[in-house]
């Protein structure tokens, strides 16, 4: 018996309504769960998400809400084994990587719980120090923020149906902005029983948390003027967003995370042998296999100097020989499936377009799936590509393949190796890895005009480093131009996203009377 995955509207689960989609398990195929059609009540949803969430939330002092993100933790790791059994089902992911979207999400939350309660019993926060704006200094400008007076529509990708819900509910939340959350259809459950458990719990006032699982339609129609509204998917959807008729009429404020074709670039010191080297290659292969290569993250383009070209390909390809894809319920199994026969065709159809330019590395489809029928599971080998001049190549730094595949560049010199990243037209992140210091410095700034990101590695930080494609909560995440040009995350600097800069001119004394502040210290 599959489960229906309600909408939660107007602190109430809706009726089920028609069947709209089908959720399956991308290894076996079997029906897992289903979703409604067009949501019905979304108009009176975000209307009590405005006035009775909201109102609700903002009465609390940042640190009251810090509290409750601490509470919903709780209530995550209490139930995180039926997360880690319907990641397993729902996304086709071994433990390992259900535990990249599942303790990602519970860290995240965690680490704004505690970063909240810093802010202690303030209500309004403060941005600087007041300014003078008149000659004997009593007549003075503040600029503070407050909590924006509508809600924050999320909506989210297929690849983090945990993650994705809780580092942008976590900053909304301690804000003291309501959340309504339309995850991607096709891994909606994990999210549906997030969200059920911390209703359950009545943690969060009612109408702070909302979700949508089944059609998008009508969501953004429902916006108004005080809403925001974050989305993370393909840059088609994101342009769409933006120049939809309620986000424009009411100018909406909008974050969008897009494609993006990381790089990850080889030191010119880091020859075969070098520690560098090494942990170079073993971080591309985690790149390429971690969520069967299902991340907004993910090293797309590995760039190398032209004279390791070989070395690299051989030492990723001895690795990549060793990683065994299928059924992530059988142990011996180290790479699970794609999110659905539909992600598997288009990763097959992307991998064979990129192919017109660059030969095949190494191909790990020549070896058979574990306990996993090829003409039912969503499974693809992981694969690199390769064209030895990065210059010959286009497509590669134009087309993003959204599966377990990467393909290496070969650059001539550090001027070449940084034209070749910029080439991506703005991306989430670039790795660096050499034992250069002023090398890794200087190409470290060079790369920042068009990176969220840059992630240096010497072999000193090589054990302790977060890796390429973790987002971590203290840093940004988002990036210009082809990545969207949103920004999410970056410990406080979360928060501005759902607040409303304002300057707040008076005498001295006036500003004075605030009530419990507390200065953003960045």
């Amino acid at each position: 018996m599959t489960v229906f995955l309600r909408n939660y509207l107007s602190a109430a689960w809706q009726p089920e309504g028609e069947i709209g989609s089908i959720l399956r398990d991308p290894v076996t195929g079997a029906e897992l769960a289903t979703v409604g059609g067009r949501a019905q009540g979304l108009e009176a949803g975000f209307a009590f998400a405005r006035t009775h969430g909201r109102q609700a939330l903002q009465q609390k002092t940042y640190g009251e809400r810090a509290a409750m993100l601490g509470e919903i933790v709780k209530v995550l790791q209490a139930n995180r084994d039926a997360y880690y059994e319907i990641a397993l089902a729902n996304s086709g992911t071994t433990k390992a990587d259900s535990g990249v979207d599942i303790e990602g999400a519970i860290f995240t939350l965690n680490y704004f719980a505690k970063l909240g309660g810093s802010l202690g019993d303030a209500r309004v926060l403060l941005d600087g120090a007041p300014a003078s704006l008149s000659k004997d200094q009593l007549f003075q400008s503040q600029h503070m923020l407050t909590p924006v007076r509508g809600l924050a529509l999320f909506i989210n990708a297929f690849n983090f149906p945990a993650w994705g819900l809780w580092e942008k509910a976590a900053p909304a939340l301690l804000s003291g902005v309501p959340v309504v959350v339309k995850p991607a259809t096709v891994t909606a459950w994990l999210t549906h029983r997030m969200v059920a458990d911390v209703v359950e719990a009545g943690i969060l006032p009612p109408g702070a948390l909302s979700i949508v699982c089944g059609s998008s339609a009508g969501l953004v129609d429902s916006l108004g003027t005080f809403d925001v509204l974050s989305f993370t998917g393909s840059a088609q959807t994101g342009a769409t967003i933006r120049s939809h008729d309620a986000v424009v009429r009411h100018s909406v404020k909008t974050n969008i995370e897009a494609d993006s074709l990381n790089a990850s670039i080889l030191g010119e010191d880091a020859g075969p042998g070098t520690p560098s080297f090494d942990a170079y290659v073993s971080e591309l292969v985690r790149e390429i296999t971690t969520k069967s290569g299902q991340r907004c993250t993910a090293v797309r383009r590995a760039l190398v100097p032209q004279r390791y070209y070989e070395a690299v390909a051989g030492a990723v390809a001895d690795k990549l020989s060793g990683i065994s894809v299928g059924n992530p319920r059988n142990p011996d199994v180290r790479m699970g499936a794609l999110v659905g026969r539909e992600q598997y065709d288009a990763v097959k159809e992307g991998t064979a377009f990129l192919q017109r330019e660059a030969r095949v590395l190494f191909d790990g489809n020549r070896n058979p799936l574990v306990d996993a029928d090829p003409a039912v599971a969503a499974c693809l080998g992981p694969t690199l590509l390769g064209v030895h001049d990065g210059d010959q190549a286009s497509l590669v730094h134009d087309h993003e393949v959204f599966g377990p595949l990467s393909t290496l560049l070969g650059y001539r010199d550090q001027a070449h190796a940084v034209a070749l990243a910029h080439r991506g037209l703005g991306s989430l992140v670039t790795s660096v890895f050499s034992a250069d210091e002023p090398w890794l410095a200087a190409t470290a700034l060079a790369l920042a005009g068009s990176n969220g990101r840059v992630h240096t590695v010497t072999p000193e930080v090589a054990r302790t480093q977060t890796g390429h494609g973790n987002v971590m909560p203290a840093s940004i995440h988002g990036g210009p131009g082809r990545a969207g040009g949103g920004e999410e995350l970056g410990g406080l600097r979360g928060l501005s996203f759902y607040h409303r800069r304002t300057a707040l001119q008076g005498s001295a004394a006036t500003l004075q009377k605030l009530g419990p502040t507390a200065t953003l210290q960045y």
